[in-house]
């Protein structure tokens, strides 16, 4: 079996810094000599994801624009969360309430992911919410105009399956 090493970091320093981003420059070196000057990392807030379940068996979703890729996307119910101020279970609770109105008696935590580990440090926090209820209005966020969707689980599966 192969040994895999890790990268050496030479230096690193802060290149832009907001409360939503950071971005960090490293010179590091690989485990062949190669030293690399200019590899940026991302550092940004985890996210809690739900996937909300009604208890007649349909998937709320959330749909809503996103600049990043500049499309209206059909989405679950996320938001980012700083792990030092609050769980995950809570922030995925908090957006779902917020985004969709939306309540769950008990959270499950299902995984944690890395969101993009060559170039990103954050955490996606997955939970499933089940027998979820319509509770409240959205308290959305002036950035948010977020439509709910709800969709049977069976028909989320042949979407899924046909791509």
């Amino acid at each position: 079996m192969k040994e895999i090493q890790k990268w050496n970091i030479l230096q690193s320093r802060l290149v832009f810094d907001n409360p939503w981003c950071q971005v960090r420059q490293d010179e590091i070196q690989l485990p062949n000599g190669q030293v690399i000057d200019d590899y940026f990392i991302t550092i940004r807030p985890d996210v809690a994801l739900v996937l909300p379940i009604t208890q007649a068996q349909e998937i709320v979703f959330v749909r809503q624009y996103r600049h990043g890729v500049g499309e209206i996307l059909l989405e679950l119910p996320a938001g980012h969360f700083y792990p030092e101020r609050e769980t995950g279970a809570s922030a995925a609770a908090r957006e779902l309430r917020e985004e969709t109105g939306y309540v769950a008696p008990q959270l499950i935590k299902l995984a944690t992911l890395y969101d993009n580990p060559v170039k990103d440090t954050n955490l996606i926090h997955v939970f499933l919410a089940e027998n979820v209820a319509k509770f409240c209005e959205q308290q959305l966020d002036i950035t948010e105009d977020i439509e709910v969707v709800l969709i049977p689980v069976a028909e989320v599966m042949q979407r899924i399956f046909k791509g």
